[in-house]
């Protein structure tokens, strides 16, 4: 049955519905990036706090940049902006659901202007965002705002016709100013450390490039919080959403999938109020620092850890990693003698069980989640998820062999062939950059580890760690990749 307004009560009972009419809500957040982490993570906290009777103000509206953006808002539009919440687990205590937070979706391409107004309007209080890593135009190598991109230029010069995420921001915001109207919280819900910090550094650095007093008001006026998010949530596919036809009758033009597992620390500093989230399971808190670190290099570096070398070995899913004893014995050797020294304690996590629950996520077959995800924007990824491992080992003179590992797999995943001869394009933005970097094998650790702006100054001027790459690098292309996991694990 098509999936709308119309057929929710006709739905089967095997799925929640939402327990609020949508004429009941008005928009108070606005994302920008509506994806499918934001419709299994933000979007079902703020679902679950509606389905209480609370907070019906703050509905989402979603805001499409991008070209692509399209495909998801009339997907969405066609269904009066409810989906299917499909999660999909190895037990049978999973619980499917139909959110109904999202409320609406703007498209720049349908007019910038109207965009700019919604963003400017005083009911919205909160402006999320996943934008992806790479999306802050910050340069990992010098920690600076890249203003000489080419598309910053374009919105630095015509201000009331922004392309890019900080111009429609600081457009937005300067029509707040003029108007008296507050600002707002700007929350990253990216996959990144100190993605609230990030954020402010990348908008006050455009607002400065546009002029001083908008950016001493932004200053003032925007709050920008850290969040650690995290929920395993694939690409969705057509099996997807046939399965979903299948067992539970919906047909759905865009489902999200993802696991049962979701986490969401927040740090509790908005600008004009919040959703009560912490009724719902969010976890507030004055530092999320500790929780970063602990998801950012344990679940972010082992998944990095596994998905290069399986690749490459010809496997597709994640699971299927999980499914070989040489992969966990590594990830496990990774994570306990490599990564775990360099934590801080956490409140309230220990981290052994945490561990295991990384191995229980992993190993999640029923999710299918798709080996290709993970491998994507590696050339973003490494400097956030393995690089700040790698120096942390080379300042206490570690072993590095493990984490070389890591550098190697991508080097060899680069070439775009794996073990079994099979070719594969390569999911990153600057591809062919860096598979120019891995084309002579003579060169490849030169060029590869020279590039500043992936992995600094400390990996490169490591001897230690260029013997332990070049040593993974030789053992992978000689031996394979499990011979050389038995010989690094000395099995």
């Amino acid at each position: 049955m098509k999936l709308n307004r119309r057929n929710l009560d006709t739905l089967t009972n095997l799925v929640a519905k939402p327990t609020y009419l949508g004429s009941d809500t008005r928009q108070g957040i606005a994302h920008i990036g509506v994806g499918g982490f934001h419709r299994a993570h933000q979007a079902y906290y703020t679902d679950a706090l509606m389905n209480r009777g609370q907070d019906l103000d703050w509905s989402i509206c979603g805001i499409g940049l991008r070209g692509e953006d399209r495909k998801v808002r009339d997907a969405l539009a066609g269904q009066d902006y409810l989906y299917t919440l499909f999660e999909l687990g190895d037990s049978d205590d999973t619980q499917s659901r139909i959110i109904g937070s999202i409320s609406g979706m703007l498209l720049a391409e349908d007019g910038i202007n109207a965009l700019i107004d919604k963003l400017a309007s005083p009911a919205i209080r909160i402006v999320s965002l996943t934008i992806t890593e790479g999306g802050y135009c910050i340069d990992d190598s010098s920690g600076e705002f890249m203003s000489a991109l080419p598309q910053i230029q374009h919105d630095l010069t015509h201000p009331e016709a922004p392309t890019t995420v900080f111009g429609v921001l600081c457009a937005a915001l300067a029509r707040r100013q003029a108007s008296g109207i507050r600002g707002f919280t700007l929350m990253s819900c990216d996959n990144l450390p100190h993605n609230g910090a990030v954020a402010r550094k990348a908008l006050l650095a455009f607002a400065a490039l546009r002029g001083a007093e908008l950016h001493d008001w932004i200053a003032a006026n925007v709050s920008f919080p850290n969040a650690m998010v995290d929920r395993i949530t694939p690409m969705t596919s057509n099996a997807h959403r046939l399965q979903l036809h299948d067992q539970l009758g919906i047909d759905d033009a865009w489902p999200v999938v993802c696991e049962p597992f979701i986490q969401w620390v927040l740090e509790d500093k908005f600008a004009c109020g919040r959703p009560a989230w912490e009724t719902v399971g969010v976890q507030l808190t004055d530092d999320v620092t500790p929780y970063e670190e602990m998801k950012i290099k344990l679940l972010n570096g082992s998944h990095l850890a596994l998905t290069y070398l399986g690749f490459l070995k010809g496997y597709r899913f994640v699971h299927e990693t999980m499914g070989d004893p040489l992969f966990v014995t590594y990830m496990r050797a990774y994570m306990d003698q490599d990564v775990t020294p360099q934590l801080a304690p956490v409140p309230g996590i220990d981290l052994t069980a945490y561990k295991n629950t990384l191995v229980e996520r992993f190993s999640n077959q029923a999710i299918a989640d798709q080996l290709e995800r993970v491998c994507s924007d590696g050339s973003s990824k490494l400097p956030k998820f393995t690089v700040p491992a790698i120096n942390r080992l080379i300042s206490d003179g570690g072993e590095l062999k493990r984490a070389a590992l890591v550098v190697a797999a991508w080097a060899l995943y680069l070439k775009g062939v794996d073990e079994n001869g099979l070719h594969y394009a390569i999911p990153d933005p600057r591809a062919e950059f860096c598979q120019a970097l891995v084309a002579d094998d003579e060169l490849i650790v030169q060029r590869l580890l020279s590039v500043e702006e992936i992995f600094g100054g400390a990996i490169p001027r490591s001897a230690e760690f260029v013997a332990a790459f070049e040593w993974c690098l030789n053992s992978l292309r000689d031996v394979g990749v499990s011979k050389t996991l038995e010989n690094l694990l000395h099995l």
